[in-house]
């Protein structure tokens, strides 16, 4: 009988299981977005989000803590600069599943799985993430400067003219209305 037991080995031993899910965290968090098996991503999302947890507090306890758990310097150094200073509000719930349909050869169930503050789609305060660029002799070209914007800027003033707004502009001509002039001559 399995009476209480909540984790799902997916059919493979603790050593491969700790090894795989550590695997896909750290591309998750790498890649800010995976495609997997929906066990697989469920399983994932039990793993990663206390380890998104630890990383909200950055002291060297909680970044061994972490590397305990990826096992990878890069991907540490990336979830304690990058990710955490984006969930840093957020109170839970930093992943997202999202069910894809079935694979074509074994037909099992694969899911997405992304970093909620990460999603262009649903977060349009997320900035897409850039990649890092060598220097490449940046002195010895020369800088360019920009040109200087002209001043001549448009000032558009409103005038009432018998309770209706009529924009000026200043220096261009400005066309008058006849009929206007006219209504006026006739009332006085």
């Amino acid at each position: 009988m399995r009476h209480g037991k909540k984790i799902n080995h997916l059919g493979r031993t603790d050593s491969h299981r700790k090894a795989m899910l550590a695997n896909m965290a750290s591309s998750l968090i790498e890649h800010k977005r995976i495609t997997t098996t929906l066990a697989k991503a469920k399983a994932l999302r039990s793993y990663v989000e206390p380890i998104l947890t630890k990383s909200k507090n950055d002291t060297t306890h909680s970044r061994r803590t972490v590397f305990a758990y990826l096992q990878n310097k890069e991907v540490v150094t990336t979830l304690f600069r990058e990710v955490a200073e984006k969930i840093a509000t957020r109170p839970g719930g930093y992943t997202r599943i999202v069910k894809l349909g079935n694979r074509l050869g074994d037909n099992a169930e694969m899911a997405m799985i992304e970093l909620v503050d990460f999603n262009e789609t649903y977060n349009p305060s997320a900035t897409p993430e850039k990649k890092s660029t060598r220097r490449r002799g940046s002195g010895s070209k020369a800088k360019k400067v920009a040109a200087p914007v002209a001043a001549a800027e448009v000032v558009e003033e409103a005038v009432v003219v018998e309770d209706k707004p009529v924009a000026k502009v200043e220096d261009a001509p400005v066309a008058e209305d006849t009929t206007d002039a006219k209504e006026e001559k006739s009332a006085e």
